[in-house]
């Protein structure tokens, strides 16, 4: 899928072709192992930690369990003062714990998850605390592998868009959807690619970025206005 996908990109786009000429033909990991509960579960537990710190009270949490990951009843019956014990606050305690409610009670229909539409299992997700837009994206793209899933709300792409079309300022996600509209049906991949341009030195970035390449075919262009802009204070990136 991940060819022909860097194929059709590439032939509505000059500009992600050249990302991807210069990125390579690297693969959007899945990740497949365990539940998709105990995936959650992760997610939760990484939430504003830095990589070390993270996996260090995760690996606490299965600790609890004889170092496997907990079924939700077992999560449920576990009290809060062993969570807390294993580096949790108490605010990703009430999240764990919603999560697991939710899972046991049926209200996240896992078994049938995989067949629904990406919006509908955002919907499903987004009711569990502490798991929000950008977690549902994530789990969309690297957990179900779907492949037309625009992460509007995650900065390195929001970053990477700007750079690479030349914008003034980060895109909205009005703007991302109308400079994206001939990705589909592969707009995990371009988003995918969008983290690599960080990844690239200034000096290996293609000229067609630097002379301003045209945007995708069926992006509409954005309407110049004249006199000068009133400044407005930059958002807050709501990225959970």
């Amino acid at each position: 899928m991940q060819t022909q996908a860097r194929a059709h990109l590439a032939a509505v786009d000059p500009i992600l072709a050249e990302i991807i000429k210069q990125a390579g033909d690297r693969e959007l990991a899945i990740t497949s192992e365990g539940t998709h509960f105990h995936h959650l579960l992760r997610t939760i537990v990484h939430q504003q930690l830095a990589g070390a710190a993270a996996q260090t009270i995760h690996g606490r949490v299965l600790g609890i369990y004889g170092g496997r990951a907990p079924e939700p009843a077992e999560l449920l019956a576990t009290p809060d003062r062993e969570l807390r014990r294993a580096g949790l606050s108490g605010q990703k305690v009430s999240y764990v714990r919603d999560l697991a409610r939710r899972s046991a009670s049926g209200d996240i229909p896992w078994d049938t998850l995989d067949a629904l539409p990406d919006e509908e299992i955002v919907i499903a997700l987004t009711r569990v605390k502490g798991i929000g837009r950008w977690s549902a994206h994530m789990f969309l793209m690297f957990r179900l592998g779907r492949p037309d899933v625009l992460p509007e709300l995650d900065y390195g792409v929001r970053k990477g868009m700007q750079i690479a079309y030349r914008l003034r300022k980060l895109p909205t996600p009005r703007r991302m959807q109308e400079l994206t509209a001939a990705w589909a049906p592969y707009r995990s991949v371009g988003s995918w690619y969008m983290w690599r341009v960080l990844e690239l030195p200034s000096s290996r970035r293609p000229p067609k970025w630097k002379t301003g390449a045209k945007p995708a075919r069926g992006a509409k262009p954005k309407s110049r206005v004249k006199g000068k802009a009133k400044q407005r204070s930059k958002p807050r990136d709501r990225r959970r």
